[in-house]
């Protein structure tokens, strides 16, 4: 069983507030697992995550997420429902790892915790949303995969590799706070268009003909 040091630790957190922000239900599998198994020494304030009851409950979680996250339109509405679930729990599992030692990098942990399950939840909720806009369901499935994949890969470099993990995480934050941008700014610009269309105003990134009269707009009198 591997005891896990100070980087280790710090990387852990990091990783946890991360990735619940992504695939809660697989974190908390992933961690309790490696703690039931034995692959490491989890810190006293995530031994519960071991606990059989809450592995069969993450696991069965893991499954139903699995799927529900591949579905376009249902995985938004996932994450919209997940707002207020992944986030506090983000700055829970990060206070976990430090908080039954000292309050005070407890605190500091959550506070951590938080802002990255926050960052990237939101990276992940507006990107779907962006992708939600095209008919075909394969980005979807494509994406969820990559995100399937990101979350474990992200925990073991967490525990194997710290010091490359810290720098590889700032990375990360740099790209979800660009597509964020990139994302919320394609997502109110296509609300702005369709509000107009369906107002019955014309659209200028549309020729004239296929500017879409509402049947509900008013006439205008003839003077």
């Amino acid at each position: 069983m591997q005891a896990l040091d100070t980087a280790q630790l710090i990387a852990l957190a990091g990783a946890l507030g991360w990735a619940s922000g992504v695939r809660l239900y697989l974190v908390v599998l992933l961690t309790g697992l490696a703690g039931f198994m034995g692959w490491v020494t989890l810190p006293q304030g995530l031994h519960l995550l071991a606990h059989p009851v809450v592995l069969g409950a993450s696991g069965f979680m893991v499954f139903v997420e699995f799927f529900a996250d591949k579905i376009p339109g249902l995985d938004s509405l996932w994450d919209v429902v997940h707002t207020v679930i992944r986030i506090p729990a983000g700055a829970a599992l990060a206070a976990g790892v430090f908080g039954a030692d000292s309050s005070l990098m407890g605190l500091v942990a959550a506070l951590l915790g938080g802002t990255l399950a926050a960052t990237s939840h939101a990276a992940k909720a507006t990107t779907r949303a962006a992708i939600n806009t095209s008919p075909e369901p394969f980005s979807n499935i494509g994406t969820s995969l990559v995100e399937d994949s990101l979350v474990p890969a992200g925990l073991w470099l967490a525990i194997a590799h710290p010091f490359v993990f810290i720098p590889v995480l700032l990375l990360v934050l740099a790209l979800s706070i660009w597509l964020i941008r990139l994302c919320w700014r394609f997502l109110r610009q296509l609300f702005v268009r369709v509000t107009r269309i369906f107002s019955g105003r014309a659209d200028p990134g549309l020729p004239p003909a296929f500017t879409f009269k509402s049947p509900f707009s008013k006439k205008q009198p003839h003077v």
